[in-house]
Parts: structure tokens; C-alpha cells; sequence
């Protein structure tokens, strides 16, 4: 039998206050701040409209993070808090206690109302904080809005046109401030008429994961280059046209502050690398590259041309064809990157004992590295020892993953765990030679029959 948690005195008292909407608007100029977060909740959830008005009239906080508290549409209750917002713009002297200067539409501040109510917003994102302080409210106008642009096929759009419509509306009072766009199996139409209508160059971040063609990744471009400050760009499985069509060369847009550069699947990128980092004015943080089998050697070449790749602290490169290549490039990248790399994936590009030994000697130079994974490549006994050798002067590595070598698998592909075994005591003792307290990781060759691949665990403490 479960027993029930009692309400406590402060739900009770919330909970009397709101049968008496009048009484509650008045008592508002007397309550103590703690009160105001779960007052507002009873009656956010509750859908009591006055109450809720003056609540955002008289908010004695600097952030109202509304987002969290439920998927947001447009009803009443909205309204209503939008309504509050607009009494309170409608004021040249504020109330005595209000502190409000930014509306959070965004899914985070779980942290705020937790602190204040306990547990009662589970539906909230465990993100951290509303980040207040390096928001830094806009000086130049009494309110400044945070929301995400958020465009999939289940929610529709109507919500987002409403409160860029809402904010245009009261230009010079409202600055609205969308930091994030994400793009997810919708057509770039429905995002153009939304982006028209905000400002770019607050968006820092940017995920695209759609079968766009080159010509809508153009089209898309000319928006990139007004986001003066974006910081992260993320795009996945942007495709090519047949080659029977032509493409229209598209000006390049200049990426003035990106730090963090993801393209997964992006087959646009054959033959046009070049292109792409070009963009780049400032050096990147994160490259990352994932199965994109259509990489030429000049492509990879151009890697370790940017100048401004030379001071990456993270590179992946996952799932690329680099059997027949020269391993030059990828030296010559390692070379020019050993002083910062702290994170380095190689996973399934199908490399060989050749191309890993020719960056053996830069791969030991890289003392900040501590996250190093190359599984799912085709190397020998005798290579993985070497690797272990190279990297033992490494003392940051944290996490090291390499690939199960292929003298443990049988013909059909399958795995002899009694080589596996005996393979396993080899590198302990590979590791007891040299003398540091060490785990690493051998992960098998993906198995397409059951979906997943093994690790196992190889530890001498």
C-alpha cells in the first residue's frame, strides 16, 4: 500500500489564495517573493487567467523561464501572460517589485522552479540554469525574449510566427532573441518565412537534418551568412543532385565566429571541402565528419591546408573510405594540431597498418589528447601493440578504444574469443611492461545481424 505525500503548508496556502481571484490580485503587493513560483504554477496549471496577469505584473525576478512548464501553445493561458507582459511595457514607472527583464520560451529553467517548488515541474528539461547572466539582457530594451526555433514534423509553426509576430509588434520595447535553430524532415519553405522575421545574428547554434538538395543548401547559405554569431553548425544527410543537373555556383558566405563544425552523411561535400572551409574566418574548436565515402584526396589534403584547423581540440572523422589514400594528409593534420588536440575519433575509415604507422610518431606528441578512438579499422596484432607503445606517454588519455584485430576474426567474420582471450593477456602484459595503471577498449567490427558491436575491456591497475 503507497502512501501519498501530504501537500505542504505552502501548496495548501497557494491553493487558498486562488479561490478568491480577487483577493489573491491584491494580496500580490504584500506576498514574499518565495510564494510567487508555485502561486504561478497552481495557476498556470490551472488555467486561471487574472491571477496569472498580474503575477507577470508584479514578478519579483529577473527571468520568467515559462518554456519549461509545458509544451507551449496558443491559449489563454499564454495570452494571459502575454497580456501581464504588455500592462507591465505600458509602464513608465514599474512596480515596486518588479524585476522582470527577460521572458524564457525556451525548455530550460528547471533548476529555478525546483529550487522553488520541489518537484512539481517533472516535465521539465534537466538543463541547467536559465543562463541569465551570460544572456546579458539587452540594456536597450525593458524585455528581452528567448526562443527556439524549432521546426519538425510534429509541431506546426503557428506557436513561433505568433511571438515573432507579437515582438515585432512592439519594437523598441521587446527584443526577441533566438540563440538556436534546429531543422528536422521539414521543407525549407516552411523555415524561410520564419527567419525573414527574426534577427540572424543572435542564432549561435544550428542543426540541419534533412535530404535537402544543393540548391536549398544554397538558398539556405545566404542565411547563414547573417548569422554573425554563430558559433556551432551541424548538418546531416544534405544530398546531391543527379548529375544530369546542373548547380548554380553559390556565393560563399563567410563563418565568422563558428567554433564547432558537424557534417554527417554530407555527400555535397565531394570535390568542394575546399569550399566549405573557406567560409571559416576564425580557427574551429570541433571538426567532425561522418560517413561521407566520396571524400577525394584533395579534400583531404585541403585539411591540413586551413589555416584555420590548426588549433582544433577535437577531430572526428567517422566512417570514411581512406583505405587507397595516402596517409600524408592526415599526418600532416595531426602534425599541425598536436599542440591542442584533446579528442581524436578515426572509427570504421577502413584504415590499414600502413596508414597507421605513418602517424604513429605525431599520434605520441600529442600530450593534451584524452579521448582517442579508432575500432572498427582493419589493423594486425602487431599495429595495435604499437599503438599501445606509442600512446604510452600520453597521461591524459582517459578513454582509448581500439579495434579488435583481424587475426581474431574466423572467415565468416565472426570473432575466436580464444584468440580474443589470449590476444587480451598479450596487451596486460603489453600494459604491466610498461608500467602505468591503464584501461583500454577493443571494440568488435559492427554486426549487422544483431545491430551492434562488442567492447571489451583490457585493464592493468
Amino acid at each position: 500500500m503507497s502512501i501519498r505525500t501530504p501537500p505542504t503548508l505552502l501548496r495548501l496556502a497557494g491553493e487558498s489564495l486562488l479561490r478568491d481571484q480577487a483577493s489573491v490580485i491584491t494580496a500580490l503587493e504584500y506576498l514574499p517573493a518565495e510564494l510567487f513560483p508555485l502561486l504561478f504554477i497552481q495557476a498556470y496549471r490551472r488555467r486561471i487567467r487574472e491571477p496569472l496577469k498580474a503575477m507577470v505584473h508584479a514578478w519579483p525576478f529577473t527571468v520568467l523561464p515559462l518554456g519549461c512548464l509545458s509544451q507551449l501553445s496558443l491559449d489563454q493561458v499564454l495570452k494571459a501572460v502575454l497580456d501581464g507582459l504588455d500592462v507591465l511595457l505600458a509602464q513608465e514607472v514599474r512596480p515596486r517589485k518588479s524585476k522582470l527583464r527577460v521572458l524564457d520560451l525556451r525548455n530550460t529553467g528547471a533548476n529555478f522552479w525546483r529550487m522553488w517548488c520541489g518537484d512539481s515541474t517533472r516535465n521539465c528539461s534537466p538543463a541547467g540554469p536559465v543562463a541569465v547572466h551570460s544572456s546579458s539582457p539587452n540594456t536597450e530594451h525593458p524585455l528581452e525574449v528567448f526562443l527556439d526555433l524549432n521546426f519538425n514534423e510534429r509541431d506546426g509553426d503557428e506557436f513561433l510566427k505568433f511571438i515573432i509576430q507579437w515582438a515585432q509588434q512592439r519594437e523598441g520595447l521587446v527584443h526577441l532573441c533566438c540563440k538556436t535553430l534546429r531543422i528536422s524532415e521539414v521543407p525549407f519553405q516552411r523555415v524561410g518565412k520564419v527567419l525573414d522575421g527574426v534577427q540572424l545574428d543572435c542564432i549561435q547554434e544550428v542543426e540541419v537534418n534533412y535530404t535537402w538538395d544543393l540548391p536549398t543548401l544554397g538558398t539556405f547559405a545566404l542565411y547563414l551568412g547573417q548569422m554573425r554569431n554563430l558559433q556551432r553548425l551541424s548538418l546531416s544527410h544534405i544530398h546531391v543532385l543527379t548529375e544530369e543537373e546542373d548547380v548554380e555556383e553559390e556565393e560563399e558566405e563567410e563563418l565568422q565566429h563558428l567554433r564547432d563544425l558537424k557534417m554527417d552523411s554530407p555527400s555535397f561535400l565531394q570535390g568542394r571541402l575546399d569550399q566549405m572551409l573557406r567560409c571559416l574566418q576564425t580557427p574551429l574548436d570541433k571538426l567532425s565528419i561522418t560517413n561521407c565515402q566520396r571524400l577525394t584526396h584533395s579534400d583531404l589534403t585541403c585539411l591540413f591546408q586551413c589555416p584555420n584547423l590548426r588549433q582544433l581540440k577535437s577531430l572526428h572523422l567517422f566512417g570514411l573510405s581512406l583505405a587507397d589514400f595516402s596517409p600524408e594528409p592526415l599526418r600532416a593534420l595531426l602534425e599541425a594540431v598536436a599542440p591542442t588536440l584533446q579528442d581524436l575519433g578515426l572509427d570504421n575509415c577502413a584504415m590499414v597498418d600502413s596508414q597507421v604507422e605513418a602517424i604513429l610518431p605525431v599520434l605520441s606528441r600529442c600530450h593534451q589528447l584524452r579521448d582517442f578512438t579508432i575500432p572498427e579499422n582493419n589493423f594486425s596484432v602487431a599495429t595495435v601493440e604499437k599503438l599501445l607503445r606509442h600512446t604510452a606517454g600520453l597521461r591524459s588519455l582517459e578513454l582509448e578504444l581500439y579495434p579488435v584485430p583481424l587475426e581474431c576474426y574466423r572467415i565468416q567474420g565472426t570473432v575466436n574469443q580464444e584468440r580474443l582471450a589470449l590476444l587480451r593477456a598479450e596487451l596486460m602484459g603489453i600494459l604491466r611492461e610498461l608500467g602505468q595503471p591503464r584501461t583500454i577498449f577493443l571494440g568488435t567490427k559492427y554486426c549487422h545481424k544483431c545491430g551492434k558491436s562488442k567492447v571489451y575491456e583490457v585493464e592493468f591497475s
